[in-house]
């Protein structure tokens, strides 16, 4: 009793509630990120596990892949163990502890960065994913998020990778239970602290900022609009998958129908003539139609969802800045 009170008590606080990034971590992620645009690139996150902070004290990229996949990932990954041999030998954190990658205004949900979590889970149970936005970062708002799988949805992955509708429906899961945030902070040393003060000059709290004002969407909001009809067609096209495969079943079932009738007279007419009947079942003729996955419609979806609260956050701050230069306009009448 006492023994599974503390295996539970043990559980509740590994769970990882935050992320820790250095200040240089996220300006190698940024400058990685930024010097790239507009190829997408990913990086390994070195640090360390403690409690339920996931502490991320330093980075490097990756080299970019040649186009032969197989050629590719060898020297990708001695790439990454020279880097690590010599972070140590330097003695500089060296586990690893996830890895980050840029977005394209916001898109990251694949069927590959699932692969990614499922290996990395192998040899580390907590890792994660920093998601950096350069587009959206470039209108001064810094746009880094710390993804992780959830527990119940590696299980089920890990056992299906291909799972249907009734499969996930039957773990109570959908595209809710896919992937977790995990909110991030930022820390520096105390020196750092101290000299970006220094750095920082007084008389910039007093000058003019009129261009929080801007009235432009400067394309970020049609761009999102455009990427949210992508991923409506790409829904469509999944449900049609669905419907395809239903409408299959169908007709197979109506085409078994039909030849169990005339197994069936065929076997009244042996029974007649005293000749063995024959079997009602034929496997090799009807093989039962392989149901589609819904992986790729629960991360369409998810996707979906992000853009839309992304569309909404844009547009809510369009309003305001609408509304406050209407005030003003009436203030000097």
């Amino acid at each position: 009793m006492n023994f599974a009170a503390a295996a539970k008590r043990e559980t509740v606080e590994k769970e990882l509630k935050c992320v820790q990034l250095t200040g240089l971590v996220v300006l190698k992620i940024v400058k990685h990120c930024n010097s790239c645009l507009p190829a997408l690139v990913t990086g390994q996150l070195l640090g360390l596990d403690v409690g339920s902070t996931l502490e991320v004290t330093d980075c490097f990229p990756f080299p970019s892949l040649a186009a032969d996949y197989e050629t590719a990932a060898p020297e990708s990954a001695n790439y990454q163990l020279e880097m690590m041999r010599c972070l140590r030998e330097v003695n500089v954190d060296n586990n690893t502890v996830g890895w980050y990658q840029s977005s394209n205004f916001g898109s990251f949900e694949t069927v590959e960065l699932l692969n990614t979590f499922i290996n990395y889970y192998e040899s580390i149970r907590r890792c994660v994913a920093i998601i950096y936005d350069p587009q959206k970062s470039a209108s001064g708002t810094l746009v880094l998020k710390a993804v992780k799988l959830k527990d119940s949805f590696i299980e089920l992955y890990k056992a299906n990778s291909a799972p249907t509708a009734e499969v996930l429906a039957a773990q109570g899961l959908s595209w809710h239970n896919i992937f977790q945030e995990v909110p991030i902070t930022i820390q520096n040393s105390s020196l750092v602290s101290a000299l970006v003060t220094q750095l920082d000059p007084d008389e910039a709290m007093l000058e003019d900022d009129v261009d929080r004002l801007s009235l432009s969407t400067t394309g970020f909001l049609e761009q999102n609009m455009s990427f949210l009809g992508e991923c409506m067609d790409d829904l469509v096209q999944e449900h049609r998958k669905v419907s395809n495969y239903h409408r299959s079943v169908l007709k197979q079932q109506q085409q078994f129908q039909q030849w169990l009738q005339q197994r069936r007279q065929e076997n009244m007419q042996r029974k007649a003539m005293g000749e063995e009947p024959l079997p009602e079942e034929d496997l090799n003729m009807f093989k039962p139609i392989a149901e589609p996955s819904q992986i790729d419609a629960c991360l369409i979806t998810h996707q979906m969802s992000n853009y839309s609260e992304r569309v909404r956050s844009f547009a809510t701050t369009c309003l305001e800045k609408l509304y406050l230069a209407e005030g003003f306009q009436k203030a000097k009448i």
